[in-house]
């Protein structure tokens, strides 16, 4: 993005602002149809876009396409969110990579003493999750701006992930997220959200 296109910002139009906010909801069933390789690198193309601190890009994907993938997947999910991620056509395990940093020299070129900033582990471990959180919500509104439902999960058992997809290395899942178009009743009642009087305070 060029500083000429920064300066003529314009507003959504009010579909927009309903498909990625107002009306976007989280599935919980999906069609058998499947979501084309090329569809999810444009998902991906999108996502990548959203600011992280130091433009640290810890957030790591594994798309899970073929039921033998997803077996693996399955057995590690809770009992409430096995079946909808078996019929899933896609499913996403979306990790933190604790080892972002040794990306710095390539993704913040103008200061490569950066790959040392970030600390030990532990640290490097908290950025690594926070970043990547910015990230998933990045991604779940790249999915829902091509015409595709998300279902992000957290019920899982995040160690056995770990170690059946991301042995030997430092990455940490975050969130599974389902991924496809929506199939029958796949919405729940919609939850209150608070008002703006009730989360938002103006000095």
């Amino acid at each position: 993005m060029t500083s000429a296109t920064l300066d003529h910002l314009t507003r959504l139009d009010e579909q927009a602002l309903d498909t990625l906010f107002r009306e976007g909801r989280t599935a919980n069933s999906f069609i058998d149809e499947p979501v084309p390789a090329e569809t999810l690198r444009e998902i991906y193309e999108i996502a990548k876009f959203g600011p992280t601190a130091a433009n640290s890009q810890p957030l790591r994907t594994v798309f899970l396409t073929t039921d033998e993938s997803k077996q693996r997947l399955l057995p590690l999910m809770s009992e409430g969110n096995r079946h909808k991620t078996a019929t899933a056509p896609v499913v996403a395990i979306l990790a933190a990579d604790a080892d972002f940093n040794e990306r710095m020299p390539e993704v913040f070129p103008h200061a490569p003493e950066s790959k040392n900033w970030f600390g030990d582990l532990e640290s490097r471990r908290r950025v690594a999750e926070f970043n990547a959180g910015l990230q998933v919500a990045y991604l779940i509104m790249a999915v829902r701006a091509v015409g595709l439902a998300a279902g992000p999960m957290n019920g899982f058992d995040h160690d056995a992930v770990d170690a059946e997809f991301f042995a030997g290395t430092n990455l940490h899942s975050v969130v599974v997220m389902n991924i496809g178009k929506p199939g029958e009743s796949p919405w729940f009642d919609r939850l209150p959200r608070l008002a703006y009087e009730d989360a938002v305070t103006v000095l």
